[in-house]
Parts: structure tokens; sequence; C-alpha cells
């Protein structure tokens, strides 16, 4: 069942780590629920008593803003108990790991953990140590599955289905989690999924994964359904990966030899200004791929430094 219908299952896991261990049914599941509870924030009394006498603790160790107001304001809404606690203000600071920390606020009666965190796998690590249930709110660039279901409602809810859909994921894939459980639920959902990118961001392994991958964009977005767009993630990078930006972005605006490719998908690219960054960040992917440094101020500045 890929598009909207009738629930035929029930959800009986304790956590919800990533999409990769879900099935198609279990995903749909969680979309059909959504249905259901996506009228309570419209009301003028936004509350439903599904978790009333539950505890929540946000523990966040890597920062956000959106993630974790989306989660207290749901959990407010279904009227559980909310507790948030950052890094700086946990007794992480003082030495106490992990696995302390989230076995002191179990102690304490909390039902569930909402962990982000910059290693891969910690949701995992606490989830087998908890009674508690463990909710993934990113760990590392592995997943983050509350980000891609609601990537996939939105999908489900503007184009009526998710199977047979094309979808271009767009943008920095290698150090994406939201990427990674964007693939694994659409293409359980039915999806096509490529991934757009240079090559030192979207190496060709992900074919693997069951996608196909392009270098370039304008080949793409003319077929797509949907395209999703992803930032750049520079936190996690440690060194460059593609060519200087302004280097680009200089030589673009020179330029008038391309144009803006129409676009079909449910996220349009008509905006001429969207459009030439997306090209602007693709262009040249062939070139990058040999000499992935040499096209930034810095190497370049430290080669005149040396020949001195």
């Amino acid at each position: 069942m890929a598009g909207k219908g009738t629930m035929t299952t029930r959800w009986t896991r304790k956590d919800l780590l990533g999409l990769r261990e879900l099935s198609a049914d279990e995903i749909n599941f969680i979309l059909d629920t959504t249905d259901a509870f996506k009228q309570v924030g419209t009301r003028e009394i936004k509350k439903v008593p599904s978790l009333r006498g539950k505890t929540l603790v946000n523990f966040f160790i890597e920062p956000s803003t959106r993630t974790r107001t989306s989660f207290e304001l749901a959990a407010l809404r279904l009227s559980a108990d909310v507790i948030n606690i950052s890094v700086t203000t946990s007794s992480l600071t003082k030495g106490e790991t992990l696995k302390d920390t989230a076995r002191n606020l179990q102690a304490l009666h909390a039902d569930i953990l909402v962990l982000r965190h910059s290693s891969a796998g910690a949701p995992q690590f606490l989830a087998n140590r908890l009674q508690a249930s463990v909710i993934n709110a990113g760990d590392g660039a592995h997943e983050h599955p509350t980000q891609a279901l609601l990537d996939l409602y939105t999908i489900r809810e503007r184009r009526g289905k998710i199977a047979g859909l094309r979808v271009a994921i767009v943008g920095d894939i290698l150090f994406s989690r939201v990427a990674r459980s964007n693939i694994f639920g659409l293409l359980k959902l039915g999806a096509h999924v490529t991934l757009i990118g240079p090559s030192t961001l979207v190496p060709k392994e992900f074919e693997k994964l069951g996608v196909e991958v392009s270098y370039k964009i304008e080949d793409v977005l003319p077929k797509a359904d949907v395209v999703n767009l992803l930032r750049i993630q520079h936190e996690r990078q440690r060194r460059e990966y593609f060519p200087g930006i302004l280097a680009r972005s200089t030589a673009a605006s020179r330029s008038t030899a391309r144009s803006p490719t129409d676009c079909t998908a449910s996220f349009s690219i008509k905006s001429p200004t969207v459009w030439q960054c997306a090209w602007l960040f693709f262009t040249s992917v062939e070139g990058s791929r040999d000499e992935p440094h040499n096209h930034s101020k810095r190497s370049n500045y430290r080669s005149r430094k040396q020949a001195r």
C-alpha cells in the first residue's frame, strides 16, 4: 500500500530509530495516523489526551531550534509533560556518560526520550539499554527519521501518492542524515529516487541502495515529479568537497548561456535565482573530480607561499 488507505497494521515497536528498519506498512501507518492528528493544530483548543500522564524528555546534544520546538509542541498538544535538556545544562559537561545521564532520566520515570546526537548510533545505543522509548531526532550523518516522515507526508499530501513518483534529492548527500532516511522511506513506498550533486558529495556507492546517481542537474529536473533540496553540511565536513562557490558565482552572473529549466515538480524550481544557484553548484563537475582542491583560494594561497 503506497498511497492513502485504511490502516492495516499497528505500531508495535518500542523505539523509532530510523526508516531503514521499518516496513512500508509501518511507514504508512504513521502517515495515516498523522492525517487524524493534523486537524488538532487547527482547533481553538489544540489538545488531545493521547499522551496524558506520560513524560517526554527532549535530550539534544546538538543544537536545534525547529526539531526541538516541533517535538515540544507535538508532545504538549498530545497532553504529555515535557522536559528540555541541552548539553550545556546537563551533567555531560561534568564528565557523566550519555548512558548514565539517560538512566538517571529513566529513574525519574521518563517515558519517552527524544535524542539528537552528533554520533551515529547513539539512539540505538540507548534504546538497547533503556526501558523508555527512544526517538531518534538525528544522529550524526546516519538518519533523521522524523524529518523524512514529514517529507513523505508532504509529498503524499501534495501528489496523492508516492509510488511511481520520480523524486530528485539535490545537494550534500554524503553527509546528510535526512537524505538517507528519505532514500529508505521513498524506496519502500515505491518511488524512483535520483541523487544529484558533485561526485565528491554523491559517491557512486549510493547506487547500491537502489537509487540513481547523476552529476548533471539539467538532465534530471525536467523529468522530476518532486525535488528535495538539501543544504551543505559544513559542520560535518573536514575538507573542501567542491570548487569555491565565489568563483563559480562570479562566472555564472556574467554568463547568459544557461537559462532556467522548467520543472513540473511539486517543489518547483522556476525562479532564475534558485536555478542559477543550483546550476552553479553542480556545473563543471568533471573538473572537480580531477582537481577537487585546486579551485579554492586557500589552496592557491598555500601554493604561492610554498613557491616563495
